[in-house]
């Protein structure tokens, strides 16, 4: 089970990289190298997150990309939205069709009420939160 794609961990990992440096525009190979993500993938990503409206790109000299929005307005679930929909636990026949147990499954339910709660979870997880936590970090290896 994957709760979360390669899509979407490469898209967290560049908007974090771009908000940590919210002072100017920043090359896409500049994140491709800082993340190690392959430098094709990362632009499809971007292009998504560009028709999202959650980053901004230049094109020419002094262009880039960068951050469209405040970081902590981001949420991690928005990005999982972008790149694979809503979050599924389970990839049960009922998800495809109507299921011929569908009334009588007793984990349908557990499964939704699981989905939910991971959503919610997710809704509260921001991009500023995840640059806060990492900044937390690096000054606890760097007393």
């Amino acid at each position: 089970m994957k709760v979360l794609t390669k899509h979407t961990d490469y898209a967290v990992r560049a908007l974090i990289s771009l908000g940590m440096k919210p002072d100017g525009w920043v090359s896409a190979k500049s994140v491709s190298d800082e993340q190690a993500i392959p430098y094709q993938f990362l632009r499809r990503i971007f292009q998504e997150l560009i028709r999202s409206g959650l980053v901004a790109s230049k094109e020419g000299a002094g262009g880039g990309v960068k951050l469209a929005r405040d970081p902590y307005s981001i949420r991690v679930k928005d990005v999982i939205e972008i790149f694979q929909g809503e979050v599924q636990v389970s990839e049960c026949m009922f998800r495809k069709q109507l299921c011929s147990n569908r009334a009588n499954c007793v984990l349908r339910h557990e499964i939704m009420r699981i989905e939910q709660m991971v959503n919610e979870e997710f809704s509260k997880v921001t991009v500023g939160k995840l640059i806060g936590d990492l900044k937390r970090v690096g000054q606890m290896k760097n007393p």
